[in-house]
């Protein structure tokens, strides 16, 4: 992987994000609307908004990335610009990691926007550090980019990609403990929670609600959610092809 192509191609997505004021949106503000929508949801239950907030100021972003970058990548290729890149001295893990800098960039501007509306604006109720709850959000997010680069590679149209969001994160929305604790599971289940990245996602960020200081299950949750993106990043960079058939 070369450091020079990397960045040239962070700056290309960032160029063609900075033309596409709707995926902006659904990056950036989405997020904010759906935590507000959530706040006054649970508005007379402010034990039950700590507790669902904390989970899904993490899921959210990581939703949203998921989606936006496996399109993004299906995009290159489908237009043949992937083909074209490929032809050139560039590798797919420059490309690879070049559109994950590129998104990782958003990706903090995303966390920082949802972590401070939902602490500052929206009274979320945090006993850790707020710059603790946004290290979380941000793992989060770039989990949910390196997910969306791993899957485009298997998808051959738009709406495929799409597809791949409620196969591959809502079973692990399901199972992540934000609806029933991942200990009171059937055991199949519990144990199928074990090996699901969403599951310490969202763990990370409660454990900095319920946490004054950084807890051994804090860091070992982040660690098991960069080792995930990491993976996702590495598979996505053996299976990707140049063009769509």
């Amino acid at each position: 992987m070369n450091l020079d192509r990397t960045l040239a191609t962070a700056r290309r997505v960032l160029r063609q994000l900075s033309h596409d004021p709707r995926t902006i949106a659904l990056m950036l503000v989405v997020p904010c609307v759906l935590l507000t929508l959530l706040k006054y949801v649970f508005d007379t239950s402010p034990q039950t908004y700590n507790s669902a907030g904390a989970s899904l100021l993490g899921i959210f972003p990581l939703i949203t990335m998921f989606l936006v970058t496996s399109i993004a990548t299906l995009r290159e290729r489908t237009s043949g610009t992937l083909e074209r890149l490929l032809s050139m001295p560039l590798g797919k893990a420059d490309l690879l990691a070049g559109y994950a800098l590129a998104f990782g960039a958003v990706a903090v501007v995303q966390a920082a926007l949802a972590t401070g509306l939902s602490v500052l604006a929206l009274g979320l109720d945090v006993t850790g550090s707020a710059w603790l709850l946004l290290v979380a959000a941000l793992a989060d997010a770039f989990l949910g980019t390196a997910l969306g680069l791993f899957v485009s590679a298997f998808a051959s149209s738009e709406f495929q990609a799409v597809q791949f969001l409620p196969a591959v994160l809502l079973p692990q929305i399901l199972l992540c403990g934000l609806f029933v604790p991942r200990g009171d599971m059937q055991p199949v289940l519990s144990g199928l929670s074990n090996v699901l990245p969403m599951s310490y996602a969202a763990d990370a960020t409660t454990q900095i609600v319920h946490h004054t200081g950084v807890t051994g299950d804090f860091v070992r949750d982040l660690i098991i959610v960069a080792c995930c993106a990491l993976l996702a990043l590495g598979l996505g960079s053996a299976t990707l092809r140049r063009r769509t058939t």
